[in-house]
């Protein structure tokens, strides 16, 4: 199992897709607990993407690129500027539907919540 473990961080495809979606949790998971400490949506944004792109840019650096040391800092800023469109759109998107349309954003929720177990329930039904 450790071999196969190993095997699929060798490959850099499979290892950029496997820590892009390890991003994208720790990214969530972060928002969620600084909003929870903080009540605050636009820090939680802020500081979640921060997490977010410093994780991405430790796990490619190292584990799926595996590059040297040399001209860390470098690689970094640009990493950090090609994310700043990623960053500017997060904020954008937060002021659009939480601050202007909050209710809309809940009731989306809600629809996901209490309607996927349904969905989901008739989907594998029909299978058997």
């Amino acid at each position: 199992m450790k071999k196969r473990i190993q095997s699929l961080f060798m490959n850099e495809l499979l290892a950029y897709l496997f820590f892009g979606l390890a991003t994208t949790l720790v990214s969530i998971l972060s928002r969620l607990i600084i909003y929870q400490l903080s009540h605050q949506e636009l820090l939680a944004t802020g500081l979640a993407n921060i997490i977010g792109i410093l994780f991405a840019f430790i796990t490619n650096d190292t584990i799926v690129f595996k590059q040297t040391r040399k001209n860390r800092l470098i690689r970094l800023l640009k990493f950090s500027l090609a994310r700043l469109s990623t960053f500017l759109l997060d904020i954008h998107m937060w002021k659009v539907y939480f601050l202007k349309w909050p209710f809309s954003v809940i009731h989306v929720m809600k629809i996901l919540i209490v309607h996927t177990p349904k969905v989901t329930f008739v989907s594998t039904s029909k299978l058997t």
